[in-house]
């Protein structure tokens, strides 16, 4: 399924997707349309300055926004759909209480990619499932979970640019 993806790769993109600033970016332009630039600061407060320059920056060099004229930053096809991604394995994870049954949506989101990496890196390595463990969702969550890896599995595919790491990007 991953088959054309090294681990590195799926790691790169792993931390590229799970960024806080990235989900958080890509799910306000999602639910509210373009940010005008110089909103953005307001728009995501508890962001510094430069982290919202650095997660804006390695958004569009992969594709997911661009500046709309006249209306700011927009999401590229690409980008709506990883907010699409987003939002199913959202919905999967507050269904299932994961990882706890209070939590914020960008917690969720990355304790979600957490599994969908090991599951993806675990068929990559030897085509055997990842073995359960504590932490991990029973088994009719598991299989709940087919869909958004599914749907990651296809964005994966459709965007290959997001296994790069970029040359200033930090080793995650």
């Amino acid at each position: 399924m991953t088959a054309s993806f090294t681990p590195a790769e799926l790691r790169n993109a792993f931390a590229l997707l799970s960024s806080p600033g990235l989900i958080r970016l890509v799910t306000e332009i999602d639910d509210n349309g373009p940010i005008p630039p110089r909103r953005l600061a307001g728009t995501l407060p508890d962001l510094s300055a430069h982290h919202l320059r650095r997660t804006t920056h390695v958004a569009r060099v992969h594709g997911l926004v661009r500046v709309a004229p006249g209306a700011g930053l927009a999401l590229t096809e690409a980008g709506s759909e990883l907010a699409d991604f987003y939002d199913a394995t959202a919905r999967w994870a507050r269904r299932h209480a994961y990882p706890t049954p209070v939590c914020d949506f960008t917690t969720r989101l990355q304790h979600s990619l957490s599994l969908l990496a090991t599951a993806l890196l675990a068929d990559r390595a030897d085509g055997s499932a990842r073995p359960a463990g504590e932490g991990t969702p029973c088994a009719e969550a598991e299989a709940g979970l087919a869909h958004p890896r599914a749907l990651l599995v296809q964005w994966l595919k459709a965007n290959p640019q997001v296994t790069v790491l970029l040359e200033a990007e930090p080793v995650a």
